[in-house]
């Protein structure tokens, strides 16, 4: 990697003030956003027309506070058991040992990839308990909002202990502080932070956020079917769809712990609260929505819903899968039936040792230099558009990823451009749009 020393400051993404205002509002907006949209999605039939009246009617903090699940034992029992559960399979599960790229201080990043057995074992145990009813249907449904108070209270004071961490006891030389103690908290101290050997971004992340996030939305289902007595096609689809898109995830775990995603972005608020409180809180949402609202689509649009989403997660793992197969061989393999073309980019780290980078330029790669946010923003739409279009909170999710992927694609833009200076422009020229061909 280039440098991931420097602060996001020096990324310059889509949106603007990425050093002060943006990580103020972003440490201060989405707690509160996560506990109303629970609340809206209960008790005002996932409205946001309702969500405004109700925060007209008592203002913002009245609002917050009578929206505010009470924080019960059940919850904090429910959420630790499952970290601690998580935790001992990412530690006994076997799995080889995976390295992940060389960081700009020299440091090579260790990790146990197991993530898809860890993802296996849970859905079936998990599977198990709600069969025999050890737990009942809706235990996780009914504690879901107290359990996300507790884990926004819980995930904002883990993320104060990372920033100090950093600090003063790092676990590498990748840390450091950017002289604002705002943005050392939004944006963390400390590349791979570990803690009792292990890593808190494979932990958050893969283990905690993503894991949650496939046995949330089998829950939401669980609870459908303990209320209606039957689940609802719409949701199956949405719920199929995801969990497919999570089990590629995590059959792909080591591609992500190589990705940007980990190797530039510190341990901080933005991701470690995104991963701990957001992804359960507000990914879910579609499913989340559709449990509360049942809606039939009948078989045909059911399967053509479903099918079209799992094209789309299909292509968004093909897509990574020939980047990943380009990267092992150094070029040396085939990309549709064919050698793969790429410009040899040489670039200089930080510490001024001369590197070189392959630039692919055949497959999906040709299409566009981002082109698989297409097929991770269709199979998005598909999961949620299961939910019908009466209301937009389904949708709460692809609107978020569609501005996040856009703001990610212009920050990846301006690192490679300063990393690879004229190589990135050949590549540009080559592969002139940004994530849709011929569009954008």
């Amino acid at each position: 990697m280039w440098s991931s020393n420097s602060s996001s400051k020096d990324s310059k993404g889509f949106f603007p003030g990425r050093y002060i205002f943006g990580p103020l509002f972003l440490i201060t907006v989405p707690p509160i956003a996560v506990t109303l949209l629970w609340h809206t999605n209960v008790n005002l039939g996932g409205s946001y027309a309702a969500l405004l009246d109700f925060i007209g009617k008592h203002g913002l903090s009245g609002a917050l506070r009578l929206a505010m699940p009470a924080v019960t034992a059940t919850a904090v029992t429910m959420v630790v058991a499952f970290m601690a559960f998580e935790i001992l399979l990412l530690k006994f599960l076997p799995g080889k040992t995976y390295y992940g790229p060389v960081t700009p201080a020299g440091n090579v990043p260790v990790y146990k990839a197991n993530g898809f057995q860890a993802f296996a074992v849970s859905f079936a145990f998990y599977s198990v308990l709600l069969y025999t009813r050890v737990i009942p249907l809706g235990f996780v449904f009914d504690n879901f909002g107290s359990a996300l108070a507790f884990m926004n209270i819980f995930s904002l004071g883990f993320c104060a202990l990372l920033a100090l961490k950093g600090r003063f006891f790092p676990s590498s030389s990748d840390c450091g502080s950017s002289g604002n103690p705002i943005f050392d908290y939004y944006w963390g101290t400390e590349l791979y932070p570990r803690i009792f050997g292990i890593d808190v971004k494979q932990f958050t992340n893969c283990r905690f956020g993503m894991m949650a996030w496939a046995l949330l939305i089998v829950s939401f289902a669980a609870k459908q079917y303990e209320q209606y007595g039957y689940v609802c096609d719409s949701l199956a689809v949405s719920v199929g769809i995801q969990l497919i898109y999570i089990a590629k995830f995590f059959w792909w775990e080591t591609g992500y712990l190589s990705s940007i995603d980990i190797m530039h972005d510190r341990a901080g608020y933005y991701i470690c609260w995104g991963c701990l409180v957001f992804v359960p809180g507000f990914y879910t949402l579609p499913s989340f929505y559709i449990a509360l609202n049942p809606t039939t689509l009948g078989l045909p649009l059911a399967a053509a819903v479903f099918l079209a989403g799992v094209l789309s997660v299909y292509i968004n793992y093909d897509c990574d899968r020939q980047r990943q197969s380009f990267r092992k061989s150094n070029g040396k393999c085939t990309i549709w039936g064919k050698q793969p073309e790429y410009i040899v980019a040489d670039y200089v780290t930080e510490k001024g040792e001369k590197k070189k980078s392959l630039l692919l330029l055949t497959g999906w790669w040709s299409l566009a230099r981002h082109f698989h946010y297409v097929p991770e923003l269709s199979g998005t739409l598909f999961w949620s558009c299961s939910a019908g279009f009466s209301h937009l909170m389904p949708f709460s999710y692809f609107f978020f990823l569609s501005l996040l992927l856009l703001d990610r694609q212009y920050r990846d833009d301006e690192r490679c451009r300063a990393k690879y200076g004229k190589h990135w422009a050949k590549y540009c020229a080559r592969v002139p749009y940004r994530i849709i061909p011929g569009v954008f």
